[in-house]
């Protein structure tokens, strides 16, 4: 009989993250009492756990195939959990985006620009395409190769935002280069998998 390895997976590990989140979130802001500047916080904040999360569920099944260990294989059971947390991280991000426009809007004109719009939106319709298509129900009625081709396409076009979105700080903030190393080991950590498959399946179909 199956059973799961850890309580701390599925709807609960869901359940937890955004929570924390949440929680932290509303700290961040009362910090600064609800303020601007609390809220610029909080923009910063979720953009950081949303690289973890993304990269975490981005990477899952790569270090499964590379490295078969239990906390791997946990990685793996739970990336739909991980990619619903990156999803909830980033719709916060986008209500903190919405109060800075509100609350300072000279501010947020500053700091954004019509590429910005173009490409943030469309990787918020990439997230809402992703998060819809994750649940059995919905996954199964787009289709297994449909599903594949969306999440596939959809995680390098995130992934590929993340690099731009935290480079173009690097020139202000040499610091930020920390942010794209996540990135890298990620993307890396995917190419050797697939290479890795590659090699075996002559072998397996011989």
């Amino acid at each position: 009989m199956l059973q799961r390895q850890n309580w701390f997976e599925g709807w609960r590990l869901l359940a937890v993250l955004v929570v924390s989140l949440v929680s932290l979130s509303l700290w961040i802001a009362s910090m600064r009492q609800f303020e601007v500047e609390g809220v610029r916080m909080v923009i910063r904040f979720t953009a950081r756990s949303s690289l973890v999360l993304f990269c975490l569920a981005f990477s899952a099944a790569a270090l499964a195939r590379l490295w078969p260990a239990a906390w791997t294989r946990w990685l793996r059971r739970n990336r739909r959990y991980l990619g619903l947390s990156f999803a909830a991280s980033h719709g916060i991000h986008a209500v903190a985006i919405v109060c800075f426009a509100k609350m300072d809007p000279a501010g947020f004109a500053a700091a954004t620009s019509a590429a910005s719009y173009i490409f943030g939106g469309i990787g918020y319709a990439v997230i809402i395409a992703m998060t819809a298509t994750s649940f059995d129900r919905t996954a199964e009625m787009l289709g297994p190769r449909a599903w594949r081709a969306l999440h596939l396409t959809g995680g390098y076009y995130l992934w590929l935002q993340f690099m731009v979105s935290f480079g173009k700080r690097i020139p202000a903030m040499p610091l930020y280069a920390a942010f794209l190393v996540p990135l890298l080991v990620v993307m890396a950590l995917r190419l050797i998998a697939m290479a890795s498959n590659a090699r075996r399946r002559p072998i397996s179909a011989s």
